[in-house]
Formats: structure tokens, sequence, C-alpha cells
């Protein structure tokens, strides 16, 4: 075992007189010592209920013969740290815990561990941490919130961000947003639509490296103890039978997670974590391959903001493996593929059938013949930028508009609120990219704003930020190369026509090259906006734009 080397011989006498501190028995030590990565804390709602899940995972691998041991993870609640400068520091969390994790994993020499994510960075971070260690891993997550009701409907997180831009807007009252502030969040749980976390934690399911339900079911469920049991067990056997990340996530596992991407409709973050996942299982992932899968693949599921379903339905549904398994249909993933079940993902899923048409279309009926997410280039994003594609309304698939140009988050917000931006406009906010903000902040207030002031179907939104899951309408994020180095959104100038095309995976602006040189010729670099801390030092770290500059930290 690897863990002998903290138990076994006279040169660990010492190592077992802190074991004997910390009241491990003999016996205890001789058993496999299985570490479980617990991201529990009190401030985020998607992590409150993780003591439980860990509770469950330690009874599950002490029941199967190992030794479990705790140690945490740091999270950050998206939610709570969007629109100021909390949100710069939410993605970079991402290195963090994998690098924390490796550390302590290393550190003690551990035979194998349990994952115990759930929210936007924990879960893309203990994966990346899972392939680059790996040793034998399993990942059980918190598990979705319930959706919300308010006035009989369902509602979610989102929501609320929207009822907000229509409280700006004049069109609801302060009682109708403290209504919506009482009810759209109503359980622990990560926020009930296909938002980022419910994205990664549906794509660690279909990646292999969680049991069935891992992405569905919902946090309140008696269910989701019983998974984290069952995880702890199985994580023995993994053990025994020497499977690892590795094995798992191989080429074609991410193909298939890419392919459960476009047919869940999932947030646009999945297109920076798969590539930095991937990287830390050496395996290249370019994401230009992203239009590819999405050509071949139907998009069969709009949960919200997409659409009126959430993850709770999604689960009755007959969750991500009845979606696999109606893909298999066209020969759309691989099938003989181990993962964490000890059985190929073909066994995995033989027999799950879809339960509800109308969350989850069967092929012959899906919401588009291509998937849910669109990799766009042009004169604006010669690399790349990323939007949902599934949660835009049609009429906003080509659009062509004036540049509304914003130099931060906050100016474009401004301007939005007091009524500046009109129909047929493109906001633009740069220098809000990995180096530029620093830290890649996440867009879901301006797109919220102008979802609630009545503008989503006719105000196209482009930066080299992040948009969220939870974004709707032509949100075009992740803009790269970023505006910080030199990238041509740093060239827009207000009143550029900015011409979009989703369906043809074009973003341009109508300059000419000679002219937008001539404007490079001029452009300055901007000082940081935070020049001291872990964000300056993350923001020297990159020096490309934003995927390839999350991922060059790693190298």
């Amino acid at each position: 075992m690897r863990s002998d080397a903290v138990k076994k011989g006279m040169q660990q006498a010492p190592h077992r007189s802190l074991f004997n501190a910390l009241g491990y028995t003999e016996e205890e030590l001789e058993r496999p010592l299985v570490g479980i990565v617990s991201s529990h804390n009190e401030i985020v709602p998607g992590h409150m209920n993780l003591d439980k899940i860990v509770e469950a995972v330690k009874m599950g691998v002490a029941m199967a013969g190992g030794t479990p041991i705790v140690f945490p993870a740091i999270a950050v609640c998206d939610g709570i740290a969007m629109g100021h400068v909390g949100m710069k520091y939410s993605l970079v969390t991402r290195d963090l815990i994998a690098d924390s994790t490796e550390c302590m994993a290393l550190a003690h020499q551990f035979d194998a561990l349990v994952m115990v994510p759930n929210c936007d960075k924990n879960v893309p971070g203990l994966l990346m941490a899972a392939a680059r260690l790996n040793i034998p891993t399993i990942f059980v997550s918190g598990g979705p919130m319930m959706a919300g009701r308010v006035h009989g409907k369902k509602r979610s997180l989102s929501s609320m961000f929207e009822a907000v831009g229509s409280y700006s807007a004049g069109t609801m009252s302060e009682d109708e947003v403290r209504e919506y502030e009482r009810r759209v969040c109503p359980t622990c749980g990560s926020c009930s639509g296909m938002y980022t976390a419910n994205s990664m934690n549906c794509l660690t399911e279909a990646l292999g490296m969680g049991l069935p339900g891992n992405g569905t079911i919902p946090a309140v469920y008696s269910d989701r103890i019983k998974l984290a049991k069952h995880a702890g067990m199985q994580v023995m056997e993994l053990l025994r039978r020497d499977i690892k990340p590795q094995d798992i996530m191989t080429e074609k596992a991410f193909l298939n997670a890419l392919t459960i991407d476009m047919a869940l409709g999932c947030s646009t973050n999945s297109m920076l974590h798969l590539p930095a996942i991937a990287h830390e299982a050496g395996v290249d992932l370019n994401v230009d391959i992203a239009n590819e899968v999405s050509a071949r693949t139907p998009n069969l599921c709009h949960l919200a903001p997409a659409g009126p379903t959430y993850m709770e339905d999604l689960n009755e549904a007959g969750g991500v493996y009845a979606v696999m398994n109606e893909l298999t249909k066209k020969n759309l993933l691989y099938t003989d593929l181990i993962t964490v079940t000890g059985k190929t993902v073909g066994e995995n899923i033989s027999g799950c059938e879809i339960r509800d048409k109308e969350v989850i279309r069967p092929l012959d009926n899906p919401y588009s013949q291509t998937g849910g997410l669109a990799i766009l280039k042009g004169n604006i994003a010669p690399d790349s930028a990323v939007v949902k594609r599934s949660a835009v309304v049609p009429e906003m698939m080509q659009h062509e508009g004036p540049a509304r140009v914003f130099d931060c988050e906050e100016d474009a917000i401004a301007a939005i609120k007091e009524g500046k931006i009109v129909s047929g406009d493109v906001v633009v906010i740069r220098y809000e990219g990995p180096k530029g903000g620093p830290g890649m902040r996440e867009m879901l207030n301006p797109t919220s704003a102008i979802a609630g002031m009545g503008l989503g179907s006719s105000v196209a939104l482009i930066t080299d930020g992040r948009f969220s899951g939870a974004s709707r309408g032509a949100s075009i994020g992740h803009v790269s190369p970023e505006a910080a180095v030199g990238g041509p959104i740093a060239l827009i100038e207000e009143g550029d026509i900015i011409q979009i095309d989703i369906d043809a995976n074009s973003l341009n602006v109508k300059v000419s090259d000679e002219e937008l040189a001539a404007r490079r010729a001029k452009w300055q670099p901007r000082e940081p906006k935070i020049t001291s801390g872990y964000l300056a030092r993350y923001a020297g770290l990159v020096t490309s734009g934003n995927r390839g500059a999350i991922l060059e930290i790693k190298k």
C-alpha cells in the first residue's frame, strides 16, 4: 500500500506516534488509508450539507474495509461573490483547490481518495487534482437544490438576478423582489438550473468518475446519502482493482463528456474546465473540436435558464444515463470505456430509458439538431469565444448592431440601469479576462440586468470575462485573446458595427484590417487593477488569452 510509507517499519515509528495522537488504532492502520476531500463550509448553500455526505462516505469506506480520513478543500459561492471584487477570486480558486489537494494527498500518502465537491470551481478543481495524482478516486457531489416556486411557477437563482433588473426597469416592486428573495432558493444544494455546478457534476458522471445520479439526485433526497455510502464502498473496489483516474479519463471519455455537454446544454464554463482537467490527465482537448461535436449532437434538454425544467425534473426523467443511452442510438458515444462503477459506459447505461419526453427529448424530436454550445471565431476572437446557443432566442442567432464599449462590468451595469442601452445594441465588456480582471469575472449581473430591462431578445453582450450557465440570450464570453494581452476586443471603438452569426460560428467587427492595425499601433497596455496579493501573482502567470491562460499556469 502507498500508505505503508507512513505506517510500516522502524523508520516510521515517529509517524505511528502521530497517528496514535490522532486516536487511530493498530487495526485501523492495517487498513488502506482513504482520504476524503470535504468541501463543506457554512457560506455556500451547495456545500452546507456536505458534512452529511462526508459522514455517509466515511461509513461506506469503513464498511468496505478502509480507514476514512477527512481533510478540507476551500469553496467560494459564486452567487455571493457576484458583482464585486469577490468574483475576481472565484475562478482562481480552482487552481488553489487542485494544488492544495495534491499537497495533502501526497504529503500523507493516501491509498485512495473520495472527492466531495458540489459547486462551480470545486468540481473541476478536484477533477484536476484526481487526474494529476492518479490514485484510485471516486466523486460524490452534494446534489442540486430544489427549484423555488413564486406564484405557482418554478424559479431559480437566475430568476432572482433578473428580478433585480426588472426592479431597475420599474416593472417589479420592491415587495415583489422580496417575494422572489424568500422563495427562489428554498433548500441547500447547487442552484437548481443547468448552471456551472450542475453542469460539471453531470459531466463528472459522463466522464465516468461518479456513480449514477451523481449529477441529478437532489441534495435533500435520502438517495443522496445512499449514493455517498455506495461511493465510499466503491472506492475500495477501485483500490482493489487498481483502477485509476487516468484509466477512466481518457481522450474518448472527454469526447463523451463534450457530447453530453452538447446534449444537456451545459454552462459555457465547461469550455474552460474540460480542457484544464484533460490537460492534467495528459489529454490535449482543444475546444475547437466543440463545433464538430455539436454538429453531430442534438440538444435534448432545455433546463433553466434555457427552458422551464430544472435538475429535479432531469432526475425524474432518467438523469444523465438516460440522455447517454438515447445518444447511443446514433452511435454518438464510446461505450467500451471503464468507469468508477467498475463497469463500462455501455453496461452502466443499458436499459436507462427516458421517463419524461418533455424534459429529455428523444432523438427524433430534439430542441435542435446541433448542440447547446457553440465556439465562435472572427476578427474579434481569433482564438475563440463561447456562447450557450441553447439559451439564445431564434431572433438573436444572427445579430448586427453598434458596439457600446465598457472597460469593466460596473460601468456596463450602470449604463444598462440608466437606460442608455437600447434595442439592437451590442454591449462589449473588456479587460475582465484572467489577466485583465484579473481573475476573469462571471457576468451574470449585466446579462440579468439586460433581461430585466426587457432587452434579452434584442441586445447582445460580448466579454473577455465569463458568462455563467445561468446567463441567457446572446451572451458571448471567453473572448480570446483577452484585451489585456492586446486581443482585438481591446481595439473595438464605440459605435463600431458588430456582426454575430451563431449558426455560422462567427463573431466580427465591421472594421478593415488596415484600420485594426492602425488602432493596434496606438494601443497601450493598461496598468493592472490589483497590484498585490494572490490575484496579482495569478495575473503575473497569465501570458495569453482565456482558456490557454488558465492551462498555462500549470505548464
